[in-house]
C-alpha cells in the first residue's frame, strides 16, 4: 500500500512539474498573441500581460493589408515546401547507399560526413562558391547550400540499418531493382522517421533568415521570417504604420503590429506539427537506438 502511495505521490508531482514548465513556455508567446490583440493605450502603459487589454484587431488588419505580407507568407510555404522535398530526396538517396556494406569506400563516405558536422569551410566562402554558381538572388541560393544535413543523415541510415536485411533479400529474389526496394520496401516502412525528419528540416527553413540576408537583395524573394526580422530589429514599419499619427502612437503601433507579425509568422508552422506529432517520438528514438 506504501508503495501504491509513492508511486502516486511520484506521478503527482511530476504532472505539477511538467505542468509549471509548459506554462513557463507558453507564457511568452500568450503574451505576445496578448499584446497583438490589444490596444495601442494599454501597450504603451505597459498593462498588457497574459491576456488582451482593450480588445483590438488593428495590428492585424494592417498586417494582412500589407502586400508584402502576404507575398512573403506565400513564398515562405512555397520555399518551406521546395525545401523540405528536395533535402528529403537527397538525403534517403544518400542514405540508402550507405548503409551497404559492400559498397566501396563507405567508411571514407562516412568519415566526410562526419567531418563536416564539426568543421565548415565557414560564410565568406560558401558566399564566394553561391556567387561563383550564379545563384545570388534565386532561389536556389536558399535550398541548394543546405540540401542534406549530415546529423539527420546519420539518423536515417541508422534506422535504415534496423531493418531486417532479408526483406529487402526476398525482393532482390523477386526481381526488384536497388530503386524499386527502397521505394516500395524501404520507403513505406520509414515514414515515422522521414515524417520526423521533414518536420525539422521545414522547421530549419521556415525560420531562417540570415541566408537571405547573405544572397538575396530582391524584395520579392524575402521570406517571412527576414521581414520579421527587420520589423524587430531595424524597428522599420514602412507602409503600415506611415501615416498612423503623432509619434507616440506610432510607436505604439509598432509594438502591437511586431507582435502581430510575431503570430502571423508562427502560427503556420505551428498548424502542421499536429498532422506529425504522432510520428515524431517514434520517429527520433527508431532512428537514434536502431542500428
Amino acid at each position: 500500500m506504501s508503495e501504491r502511495v509513492s508511486n502516486r505521490v511520484f506521478d503527482s508531482v511530476n504532472m505539477i512539474l511538467l505542468a509549471v514548465f509548459v506554462l513557463l513556455c507558453l507564457a511568452p508567446f500568450f503574451h505576445i498573441i496578448a499584446i497583438s490583440f490589444s490596444s495601442n493605450r494599454a501597450v504603451t502603459s505597459g498593462e498588457v500581460t497574459l491576456f488582451p487589454v482593450e480588445f483590438s484587431l488593428q495590428a492585424y488588419q494592417s498586417v494582412f493589408s500589407d502586400s508584402s505580407m502576404i507575398r512573403s507568407l506565400g513564398f515562405t510555404i512555397m520555399l518551406t515546401l521546395l525545401t523540405t522535398v528536395l533535402c528529403m530526396v537527397m538525403t534517403m538517396i544518400a542514405a540508402y547507399p550507405l548503409t551497404k556494406k559492400k559498397l566501396k569506400g563507405r567508411k571514407v563516405f562516412m568519415f566526410i560526413i562526419i567531418v563536416t558536422m564539426f568543421f565548415s569551410g565557414g560564410i565568406i566562402p560558401e558566399y564566394i562558391l553561391v556567387k561563383d554558381l550564379n545563384l545570388l538572388n534565386t532561389i536556389w541560393s536558399l535550398v541548394l547550400p543546405g540540401l542534406i544535413s549530415p546529423f539527420y543523415l546519420i539518423i536515417l541510415i541508422s534506422f535504415f540499418n534496423g531493418i531486417p536485411e532479408s526483406l529487402e533479400e526476398a525482393a532482390e529474389i523477386d526481381g526488384t531493382s536497388q530503386i524499386g526496394t527502397m521505394l516500395r520496401i524501404i520507403l513505406p516502412l520509414s515514414l515515422p522517421v522521414i515524417a520526423t525528419l521533414s518536420l525539422f528540416y521545414a522547421v530549419g527553413r521556415w525560420n531562417g533568415f540570415q541566408d537571405t540576408l547573405l544572397y538575396i537583395t530582391k524584395e520579392e524573394l524575402y521570406p517571412l521570417q527576414l521581414k520579421l526580422y527587420q520589423l524587430v530589429q531595424n524597428n522599420m514599419i514602412t507602409d503600415l504604420t506611415r501615416n498612423e499619427g503623432p509619434a507616440a502612437g506610432v510607436r505604439a503601433t509598432t509594438e502591437s503590429l511586431k507582435a502581430a507579425s510575431v503570430v502571423f509568422a508562427t502560427v503556420p508552422i505551428l498548424v502542421v506539427y499536429p498532422w506529425l506529432q504522432r510520428y515524431f517520438v517514434s520517429g527520433v528514438m527508431l532512428g537514434a537506438v536502431k542500428g
